[in-house]
């Protein structure tokens, strides 16, 4: 091997590599701290560093000229984002899924699976054995709503030193998803059954209804993908799979559009009995119940965070630090209503390249997590490392030059 083509292979291909997983492992890293019930005091430094990594990675890989047009665009609405809120979550969003051209999407997966996987398991370790982390929660977890709906529900889950029983049930599903997209083909029957198992016994600790459904419905779509060869040819799965899609996000706008009118529905129904006579609304308040008040709490705020009236193009500074946990609502209200919707374009993009690739395992992933998204937002914050999804659309919106 000659000294040009040495020098091509370490610059072109392995530096750009090294560099793309230490930033990656670092955010990863962020992501299992910030699930910890440690306080990170160098976070904003780490997010500097990560992006530095990534945005070298940018510069040192080869992209075709529309690549190039689509980061710039994409750059831009970024950097509008920036200048009117005052944050750089999407200019990191950008730098990050542009970054992942060149490297194949199984290993990126894989890699983010297993250094997870770690972090967690160091995380319940510590707890376990009383070295850091409590084991458990008390608290009001809003479940009395059959008898009066909202009252105080004060009861004791199980965390492992994750802070919130909810996130301890979310870091499985979020492995669990990451776990069968690295390695579908090598599932078995009884592999799925295990993994059914573990989920039953993550919903003994934590309670969590939400991850329990979707974790089954995961591995039951997963299982059927695997074993019905015509569900992963038939354009018919890819198609239901974007109604889907298209589905919860509609609903999770209906939502905030008419949070105010349920949480009067709610009123009405817990004091006097009554129920809404609008279908609509009537509808929603079941929903609503369903969320334990989700919809409902979009109104606690004096500003109603959340709703639809604080949604705007590009979001502003007051929308950056409140929560609540309906993610497609997170989505509008934190970076507004134009990224919102370049998001969901990519969303469906995505959705395109797995029918045209015939990435059933990738569908059914997207769909679950389309799913749990109307009810939790942890795809949507400041962390990158969270959204795993990023990585697919990294490598199908940038695939490797031929």
């Amino acid at each position: 091997m000659g000294i040009r083509n040495f020098y091509d292979i370490l610059w072109k291909r392995r530096i750009p590599q090294i560099l793309f997983y230490i930033s990656l492992t670092i955010e990863l890293i962020i992501v299992v701290i910030d699930k910890s019930n440690y306080i990170n005091p160098v976070e904003g430094l780490l997010f500097r560093i990560t992006f530095l990594l990534f945005a070298l990675k940018l510069v040192s890989t080869a992209y075709t000229w529309k690549e190039w047009c689509l980061i710039a665009f994409m750059e831009l609405i970024a950097l509008i984002s920036y200048k009117v809120t005052g944050k750089n979550d999407i200019i990191r969003i950008v730098t990050f899924v542009a970054a992942c051209k060149g490297i194949p999407l199984k290993q990126m997966v894989r890699y983010a699976f297993y250094v997870t996987l770690a972090g967690c398991a160091v995380i319940v370790l510590l707890a376990v054995t009383g070295i850091y982390g409590e084991m458990g929660l008390t608290a009001d977890y809003g479940r009395k709503w059959n008898v009066f709906y909202g009252q105080n529900s004060i009861e004791t889950r199980y965390t492992l030193g994750m802070g919130h029983p909810n996130a301890l049930s979310c870091m499985f599903l979020m492995l669990l998803a990451m776990g069968i997209y690295g390695y579908a083909e090598r599932l078995k029957w009884y592999g799925y059954l295990f993994l059914m198992l573990l989920n039953i016994g993550v919903y003994g600790l934590t309670d969590s209804k939400t991850s329990l459904l979707v974790a089954t419905v995961l591995l039951l779509a997963s299982f059927v993908m695997t074993y019905c060869k015509f569900f992963r040819e038939k354009k018919i799965s890819y198609l239901c799979g974007f109604l889907v899609f298209m589905l919860c996000v509609g609903f999770s706008v209906d939502a905030s559009a008419n949070a105010g009118q349920v949480r009067e529905a709610w009123f009405h129904y817990v004091y006097s009995e009554v129920e809404p006579s609008d279908g609509h609304i009537r509808l929603l308040l079941q929903a609503d119940r369903f969320m334990n008040g989700r919809i409902k709490s979009l109104t606690n705020s004096a500003r109603k965070d959340g709703t639809i009236e604080t949604w705007s193009a590009f979001s502003c500074p007051d929308n950056m630090d409140y929560y609540f946990d309906m993610g497609w609502v997170k989505l509008f209200y934190r970076y507004g209503i134009v990224p919102g919707i370049l998001y969901c374009i990519a969303c469906a993009a995505l959705l395109w390249q797995f029918g045209r690739k015939k990435d059933a395992f990738g569908l059914v992933i997207f769909t679950v997590l389309a799913v749990y998204s109307v009810m939790e937002a942890h795809l949507f914050s400041v962390y990158v490392g969270r959204n795993f999804l990023l990585l697919m659309m990294g490598s199908y919106f940038f695939p490797e030059s031929e």
